[in-house]
């Protein structure tokens, strides 16, 4: 730990501009340089995690392997260091605040006046050195949420500036921050960073580098202007504009030395990160593609407002991406509000290539979902469900091939005759209290693919199978379950079990054989959240496949 660096992440302007996908580039190149690099997130929030906050208020919330429910910038970590991040890479300041306080109530303190600062601070440094050293990290990269000048995240700029004082040559700050061109100017304005940047040195902060978002890559002048007015030489002064995707970031900043820079600004030993294989992935994402295809996403989280919003369903768009760049398909995603099926009919799905029915939770949207799956089974189209889909498709089989009209989920109708998807036992008494919060089935799941199903072709063509024994995992986030009582009315009726947990024996996926479908699948799980830019899911690959082939 006496040789740990430390890499402070902020943000200037807007909230949005881009923190995460440039600590997550900053990281990679850092790594491919040879150092172990590990990133961790401080949220600016009271709650403890972010499970409970709805996708419209704050994005999709990312489910780590060990049950974690974070923020989406573990996934653009996950996926650009292709790493599990954990429960130790993400912090709230609900999560400081409450081990501060159970602290001062075991009498941890010795009876001082428990404060701000120096006990809010101290906790936020030693997560920091916690993650750091449970990783075994070189180089630790701490990304604060929120954006300069907001007085929620104020103590972790105080830990930065404590940091810096205690630790000098060692911690260095970068600022994200945002540079628009005003169409009726016609040139970027810097003024706003500037004002951003006097923030930080308000509190006492010095940014030893500025990442400046932007429409185009800034130009001599500007960065000499830039650096003038913020204190700064102008090679401190990285351009990172818009780019066709992400995955481009990396090179752009490297580009602009900046992975050398930041490494001789801490004493480091100087070194070339490998991209090739980074660069390939590139050229995937790039390369013109053979077919496009339209996907339909029945959902209830897309708008706010009078706008929509993909962050909402970060995950699952992110997962379409990388099965679509390596299927050699272009995908036009079109974003159906559930409540609008439901008052408009299935009419307004039209005739797309796939059908996706995601996440989701309560009444609200239901029946519309409901509908979707079923249509999709009527009509012969790819359907794909993601734990809610899965579930309202077992919903409309029982009622539309099974004959159960009023079959339900008893989240939605408790009173249903035929409760197809029920709680489990485990689960009823945290619901009696109303205890939401961390109480679901969360986190990696194993389970048993059945041999001469679908699914175990996709699992097996792909090497994502465990074992022999044909076990795979996906990351879980549900309470409610298919209902074990009902699973051979379902089998004699055509459906197949494909996949049971293997502790339990919860049902986790279902399927109908391609003699009856072309491909209709629905899982408990989340492979949306184990994708990765170099390593699609199986199930989105095989999914896109069938939609080609419509």
């Amino acid at each position: 730990m006496a040789n740990l660096k430390y890499i402070f992440v902020s943000g200037g302007v807007i909230s949005g501009i881009g923190k995460g996908v440039t600590t997550a580039s900053i990281a990679l190149l850092l790594k491919l340089s040879g150092f172990k690099v590990t990133p961790i997130k401080f949220e600016n929030y009271l709650n403890i995690d972010a499970g409970t906050i709805n996708p419209i208020e704050h994005g999709d919330p990312f489910l780590c392997d060990d049950g974690t429910e974070s923020d989406m910038d573990m996934g653009s970590y996950e996926k650009f260091l292709d790493e599990n991040m954990t429960r130790d890479n993400f912090v709230t300041m609900g999560q400081i605040y409450k081990t501060v306080i159970e602290r001062e109530r075991r009498f941890e303190y010795n009876g001082e006046d428990v404060e701000a600062i120096p006990h809010i601070t101290d906790e936020i440094i030693k997560r920091i050195n916690n993650v750091a050293k449970k990783n075994k990290a070189d180089i630790v990269i701490i990304e604060l949420g929120g954006t300069a000048g907001e007085y929620q995240n104020v103590f972790y700029y105080e830990a930065s500036r404590i940091l810096t004082l205690k630790k000098p040559g060692d911690v260095i700050h970068i600022h994200v921050s945002y540079v628009p061109t005003p169409s009726h100017l016609g040139e970027p304005k810097t003024k706003p960073t500037q004002l951003s940047v006097r923030t930080l040195n308000s509190l006492g902060i010095q940014p030893d580098f500025i990442v400046a978002r932007s429409d185009k890559l800034l130009d001599k002048r500007r960065k000499e202007r830039f650096a003038l007015f913020c204190n700064m030489h102008p090679e401190a002064i990285i351009s990172n504009p818009d780019l066709k995707n992400i995955y481009e970031i990396p090179l752009v900043l490297h580009d602009q030395m900046l992975d050398e820079r930041i490494l001789k600004r801490l004493k480091l030993p100087v070194k070339s990160p490998k991209l090739n294989e980074w660069k390939k992935l590139v050229q995937t994402i790039n390369k013109p593609k053979e077919k496009t295809i339209e996907i339909a996403i029945v959902g209830k989280y897309f708008g706010t407002g009078d706008y929509q919003l993909r962050d909402s369903y970060a995950a699952l768009f992110d997962a379409i991406d990388h099965a679509k760049w390596h299927e050699n398909a272009d995908v036009k995603t079109r974003w159906i509000d559930a409540q609008k099926v439901e008052k408009e009919g299935t009419k307004i799905i039209g005739n797309p290539d796939g059908i996706i029915v995601p996440i989701g939770w309560g009444e609200r949207g239901a029946e519309g979902m409901i509908a979707a799956a079923n249509y999709a089974r009527e009509r012969k189209i790819p359907y794909l469900g993601l734990c809610y889909g899965m579930q309202l498709a077992v919903v409309a089989y029982a009622r539309n091939v099974l004959g159960w009209k009023d079959a339900n989920t008893t989240e939605n109708n408790p009173k249903t005759k035929h409760p197809v998807i029920d709680l489990i036992a485990s689960q009823k008494e945290f619901m009696k209290r109303r205890a939401y919060g961390g109480t679901m089935r969360l986190g990696a799941w194993e389970a048993m693919v059945y041999p001469k199903t679908i699914t175990y072709e996709i699992y097996n063509k792909y090497g994502a199978l465990l074992n022999r024994e044909g076990h795979t995992s996906e990351r879980h986030r549900h309470r409610y379950e298919f209902n074990n009582k009902y699973v051979r009315d379902f089998e004699k009726n055509g459906m197949k079990i494909a996949a049971r947990s293997t502790t339990e024996k919860l049902v986790e996926i279902i399927e109908l054989p391609q003699e009856t479908h072309p491909f209709y699948l629905g899982t408990q799980g989340h492979p949306e959240y184990k994708s990765r830019p170099q390593d699609p899911h199986p199930i989105f690959r095989s999914f896109i496949q069938a939609c080609k082939n419509q």
